[in-house]
Parts: C-alpha cells; sequence; structure tokens
C-alpha cells in the first residue's frame, strides 16, 4: 500500500530473526514479572519490528513513516534508576504526587513511576514520546495483566489499548506517521502532523479521531469568492422637471443679456 502512494519513497523492511526462548526467559526472571502471551508469541516470530519510509520533495527525500517495536533487548524498564549515578540524583519516581487522580469511570488508573508499576519501553516514537508496556499491579506480586500507554514529551500519561495485539494493529494501520500516538491524546497531533495525516490517510474507520477533522485547520482560498466581482449599484439620474416652452425661452434670453452685460463690464 505504502509504495503504490504518491511520492512515498524508499519503503524498507528490517527483517529480525526470532528471539531465542532463553532470552525470553532471562529477561522475565531479571525483571520478575512474565511477559503478556501475545508479546512472547511476537518475539518467537521476529525480535522486534521496524520499518521507515520517506517522501520525494523537489528530488530530495525525507524521512517521514516509521514503525518500530523494540526487541527484547531493548525492552528496558523505565523510572527504575536515577538519571545520574551520584546518590541524591533526581528520577522520574521524584515526579510522582500523592494526590494524582486515580482511575474512575472511564478513565483508567494511570501507570507510577515508582514501585506501584512496571513500565518498559516498546516504541521510543521517534523522540516524540514513548510507547510503554506497563504492568500497574506489583504488589504483592507483579500481576500479569498489561496495558499499553503512551508517554508524551511532558510526561504525562495517555491509555492507548490493554493489548500488545491491538496495539501492533494500530501501528501498521496508522502508517507509522509522525506523532500518530497523540491521536489518543486530548490535544491531538500537530497543525504539520495533520497535513501529513490528509496526504496518507490512515486506514481506520474511526471518524471520531482528530485527524479525520484535519480540513478545520487547513486555510483554503476560494478564488471563486475572492476574485468575486461586486455588482455596482446603478447610478438613477433624476430628470428635471419639463418647463413650459414660453418659460424656457424667457430664461434662455436673461441668460444671455446677463452674459453680455458681463462681457461689457469686463471690457471696460
Amino acid at each position: 500500500l505504502l509504495e503504490t502512494s504518491p511520492g512515498v519513497a524508499e519503503v524498507t523492511f528490517v527483517e529480525k530473526e526470532p528471539a531465542e526462548r532463553h532470552s525470553i526467559i532471562s529477561w522475565e526472571q531479571k525483571n520478575s514479572c512474565v511477559l503478556p502471551e501475545d508479546l512472547k508469541n511476537f518475539y518467537l516470530m521476529t525480535d522486534g519490528f521496524q520499518m521507515t519510509w520517506s517522501v520525494k520533495t523537489d528530488d530530495t527525500l525525507m524521512p517521514l513513516g516509521s514503525m518500530v517495536i523494540n526487541s527484547i533487548s531493548k525492552l528496558c524498564r523505565l523510572g527504575g534508576s536515577s538519571v545520574y549515578t551520584l546518590p541524591n540524583a533526581p528520577s522520574l519516581a521524584d515526579l510522582e504526587d500523592d494526590t494524582d487522580e486515580e482511575g474512575n469511570g472511564d478513565k483508567p488508573e494511570k501507570p507510577h513511576f515508582d514501585s506501584r508499576s512496571l513500565i518498559f519501553e516498546l516504541d521510543p516514537c521517534n523522540g516524540n514520546g514513548k510507547v510503554c508496556l506497563v504492568y500497574k499491579h506489583t504488589k504483592p506480586v507483579v500481576s500479569p495483566d498489561t496495558e499499553i500507554w503512551f508517554l508524551d514529551r511532558a510526561l504525562y500519561w495517555h491509555f492507548i489499548t490493554k493489548t500488545f495485539t491491538a496495539y501492533y494493529r494500530l501501528l501498521i494501520t496508522h502508517l507509522g506517521l509522525p506523532q500518530w500516538q497523540y491521536v489518543f491524546t486530548s490535544y491531538g497531533v500537530s497543525p504539520q502532523a495533520k497535513q501529513w495525516f490528509n496526504m496518507y490517510k490512515p486506514i481506520i474507520i474511526n471518524t471520531a479521531l482528530p485527524c479525520e477533522e484535519a480540513d478545520s485547520f487547513v486555510n483554503k482560498l476560494d478564488p471563486n469568492k475572492v476574485f468575486k466581482s461586486k455588482n455596482k449599484t446603478p447610478v438613477i439620474k433624476k430628470k428635471l422637471p419639463s418647463q413650459p416652452t414660453g418659460a424656457q425661452k424667457s430664461h434662455t434670453s436673461m441668460t444671455s443679456k446677463t452674459s453680455s452685460l458681463a462681457g461689457n463690464s469686463s471690457r471696460k
């Protein structure tokens, strides 16, 4: 589909060997948790996923789409250690606030950077955020239930889906377009990304997504309205009331006499 789209060039798919079973078991033992069955089966087929594509503009290639699932070796934990090696260095756990709203109603409970949750990076999103595999219940033991969340650059959490399989489908159907994960946030994708969404529409049906409203952010110029000639209001000339013939002659003779007197005075 991408290769047949206009302007798309260099669609690259990196084939990867399946992950060995002992490396998956080693990961689970190291992190004291069990991988979801669908993600485990995915790694047993291919150790990660990477597909990129570019667009050609003015004979130059510009990288645009990117679809990435980290390999089992790069499925690293977030918030587990300090940013620096200093003993009192700040960490993501310091961002936790006891007054954070818990999940209620339609809103699920948000992940925590501290020991209450285990968070692993699935997709670095080209620096636009991080898609994470989240174990939200770790006490007394780590629950096998996981969810997929998006962590934006401002370190706010946004729920995407409950299973890895559903996220993988979303990744493919959105064609790896820039910032597509922001579709699942309250503020949506940027105006520039909306332009790309307009050009290469994702394979989605849900019309409630912000990407379908991209037309409202695009400036449209209608030449028919801009250059439409205005209808000029015709000027109605009022005709003077008709005068009798005799009165018109006397008026003419008086005018000629006045002009002749004015001429004589100027000559004098």
